[in-house]
């Protein structure tokens, strides 16, 4: 009997633990992008991935049982400059030979009113993994969600850059990351 007390105080105080896992979402890519934004010489430039994966469960009423994984092929970036397409994927950038994949990992969510929230996480980049906590608003329709978030990123703490690309003369050491996102609830 007293096991059973303890299991149901436990339980009510974890909704969480009572509630599961989120429902899952699942991603519109054609809909949705993961876009980065530089200047190169004083130039602006921008980029996005071409081939990424979200893996998104999400309910605002259920923040402890949310989770999302963000997978980024970095070898699939897109500038519109053929030469810097082909230059980002190489050992003084990404890497992307030794470090294929940036991963975005959510370890918690903070709501802060107004369809506003924080996802707080590591991201993996370049082999290095470093706390980061991404900013975003969320409006969820039905079955509907759509979520956008801009931040900067320094580039150089996860050693994107190398050698001369380390200076920020040239090129500045924040990146501005834009992330526009459109799921539907998974049946």
């Amino acid at each position: 009997m007293k096991v059973l007390a303890a299991t149901l105080v436990l339980l009510a105080a974890s909704p969480a633990l009572a509630a599961g896992p989120a429902p899952a979402w699942s991603v519109d890519k054609p809909a949705s992008k993961i876009a980065f934004a530089s200047s190169f010489g004083g130039t602006a430039f921008s980029g996005s991935f071409r081939t990424w994966d979200a893996q998104v469960r999400f309910d605002p009423n259920n923040l402890p049982g949310s989770s999302v994984v963000v997978t980024i092929d970095t070898a699939a970036v897109s500038t519109g400059d053929p030469d810097r397409d082909k230059t980002l994927p190489d050992t003084p950038w990404f890497a992307s030979a030794k470090y294929p994949k940036a991963v975005f990992r959510t370890q918690s969510f903070r709501a802060l009113g107004g369809g506003r929230y924080q996802a707080i996480g590591t991201l993996t980049l370049r082999g290095v993994t470093k706390p980061l906590t991404l900013p975003f608003t969320l409006a969820i329709t039905g079955p509907n969600a759509k979520m956008t978030a801009q931040m900067g990123l320094n580039r150089l703490a996860f050693g994107v850059g190398q050698g001369e690309w380390a200076k920020t003369n040239v090129i500045p050491s924040t990146v501005n990351l834009t992330i526009s996102l459109t799921a539907h609830r998974a049946k």
